[in-house]
């Protein structure tokens, strides 16, 4: 059922930075929605549904299912210079820090990881998926938080839809002619940060 207070308020509150702030309501779901872009996050308490399109990137989803609370990010690189949640590192403690002020506790969270994948013909030979899935479970390893499911690697760009309340995950590999748009805004996202200094294939449940 449509939502209008609920929408309004996730339209108009005030946002940190790096949150997403693109808003909708979804009606394949039947829910509000907010997409997360490159270098973006999103946290809430409620079984909204926060979406988010990967080719090379990787979003993870990370969930406190006893406090009701998760969120997504989407980096595009392991690490890098500057704080910013194009980088995993820091992508990774922003939705960390956000969950822990929303209520979630350290001890109890739990993730699902997605993406990684080299959407490009010869992307392969640079390795940025497969870096920045190797990158996330590493970090997660170190700070003890287990990864309940992943889709990651390969060659198919994904649409993934995170409920974080339940911690449910779905993920859609889209078809190969994808992949280069989504390559593209991948790109896209990459050129305007350095400036500054649909889909086929079944569902499946994570």
């Amino acid at each position: 059922m449509l939502d209008n207070a609920r929408l309004t308020l996730l339209k108009t509150r005030k946002r940190g930075e790096g949150e997403a702030s693109f808003v909708f309501y979804d009606h394949t779901f039947g829910t509000d929605a907010v997409k997360v872009l490159p270098g973006e996050y999103f946290v809430w308490h409620e079984d909204i549904v926060i979406q988010t399109v990967l080719g090379s990137c990787v979003a993870a989803c990370l969930c406190d299912r006893g406090a009701g609370i998760g969120g997504m990010n989407h980096f595009m690189l392991p690490d890098g210079n500057d704080d910013s949640a194009r980088y995993g590192g820091y992508a990774m403690e922003l939705l960390i820090n956000e969950l822990m002020k929303r209520g979630a506790r350290r001890s109890a969270l739990e993730a699902k990881v997605f993406g990684g994948g080299a959407v490009i013909s010869g992307m392969a030979s640079i390795n940025i998926g497969k870096q920045n899935v190797e990158f996330v479970q590493r970090f997660l390893s170190t700070e003890h938080i287990p990864i309940v499911s992943k889709d990651v690697l390969g060659v198919y760009p994904r649409r993934v839809a995170f409920f974080p309340a339940s911690g449910k995950a779905m993920v859609k590999k889209l078809t190969t002619g994808m992949a280069e748009p989504v390559a593209q805004d991948e790109a896209a996202y990459r050129g305007r940060v350095s400036q500054r200094g649909a889909a086929a294939g079944s569902v499946e449940l994570f």
